[in-house]
C-alpha cells in the first residue's frame, strides 16, 4: 500500500469518527462522561492528518534520494521537496490531473512513479518532450537534430567510489546542470527490458534514437553511465508524473547542502 492511499484510508477513518462523535454520540452521552479513547484519539488527530493530507497531497512532499543516478546534482541521502503543482493540480491516490496549469519543459527535475512498477517513485531529468526525437549515440545528446550544449568542467571528485570522473556542464534553453560520465564505460546503450512504445526506439551499436509519443516524457539521469532511465526501461507516461523536485532541505551527511538545489 502505498503512503498516499494510507494516508488517505486514517483521514478517512479519523474524518467519519469526528462527524459520528459531532451529529450522533456526543448528544447520546451523559453530560460529564469521558470520551471513548478511539474517539477522542481520532477527533484530536484529524486535523493534523488532514492539513498534512493537504500539504502532501496538493502543495509539496517530501522525497529521500535513494540512488546515485542523480550525482552530482543530488546525492545519496539528499531529503528534497517536490512542487506538487508546477505540472497541474491531480487528485490524490487517483493520480488523476483536474486542473492543467504547466507542462514539464526539458532540464527539469521530475519525480514520477516507475512505469514498470509505479509503486515505486523515480527521479531523473526531463530531456525530451512530446514528438522531441531524441539520440543518444557515444554519450553525446541530441534533441530533434541539435546537440545539445555542454562544456567540461574540472573532474568530479566522488567521494562515494573515490574516484575523479569527467565533469561537464550541459544547457537545456540556456539553464546549465552538471553531468557525469566514466571514460570506461561503453557509449552504447543495451535495451534490457520491453516496454510501452518500444517500437518508437532504434537501438545499435552507436547508441539509440527514440521518438516521443504523444502524452510521454524522455528522462535521464545526470550520472549518464550509471543510471537506470528511459534508454533502459522506455518513456514516462503524463500520468505517471508526481511533481517537479526544487528543494534540497537537509542531508545528514553534508549539512552544508541545504538550499543548494532548485
Amino acid at each position: 500500500m502505498s503512503f498516499a492511499l494510507f494516508l488517505f484510508l486514517l483521514l478517512a477513518v479519523t474524518g467519519a469518527v469526528w462527524l459520528l462523535d459531532k451529529y450522533l454520540l456526543r448528544s447520546r452521552r451523559q453530560k460529564d462522561a469521558k470520551q471513548p479513547w478511539w474517539v477522542e484519539y481520532s477527533i484530536s488527530f484529524f486535523p493534523v492528518i488532514l492539513l498534512v493530507f493537504l500539504l502532501r497531497s496538493f502543495l509539496v512532499e517530501p522525497f529521500k534520494i535513494p540512488s546515485g543516478s542523480m550525482i552530482p546534482t543530488l546525492l545519496i541521502g539528499d531529503f528534497i521537496l517536490v512542487n506538487k503543482y508546477t505540472y497541474g493540480i491531480r487528485l490524490p491516490v487517483l493520480n488523476v490531473k483536474v486542473l492543467d496549469i504547466g507542462e514539464p519543459k526539458r532540464g527539469d527535475v521530475m519525480v514520477f512513479r516507475y512505469p514498470a512498477d509505479p509503486s515505486l517513485d523515480y527521479i531523473k531529468r526531463v530531456v525530451g518532450l512530446p514528438g522531441d526525437r531524441i539520440e543518444y549515440r557515444d554519450k553525446a545528446l541530441t534533441v530533434n537534430g541539435k546537440a545539445v550544449p555542454r562544456r567540461e568542467i574540472a573532474d568530479y571528485a566522488s567521494r562515494e567510489r573515490l574516484q575523479y570522473f569527467p565533469h561537464y556542464l550541459e544547457s537545456f534553453d540556456g539553464a546549465e546542470h552538471e553531468i557525469i560520465l566514466e571514460k570506461e564505460s561503453p557509449g552504447f546503450v543495451n535495451r534490457v527490458m520491453d516496454f510501452r512504445h518500444a517500437a518508437n526506439c532504434d537501438y545499435n551499436n552507436g547508441g539509440l534514437a527514440c521518438t516521443v509519443p504523444p502524452g510521454h516524457y524522455f528522462v535521464m539521469g545526470d550520472n549518464r553511465d550509471n543510471s537506470s532511465d528511459s534508454r533502459v526501461w522506455g518513456f514516462v507516461p503524463d500520468e505517471n508524473i508526481v511533481g517537479k523536485a526544487f528543494f534540497i532541505w537537509l542531508n545528514l551527511g553534508e549539512l552544508g547542502r541545504f538550499g543548494t538545489f532548485r
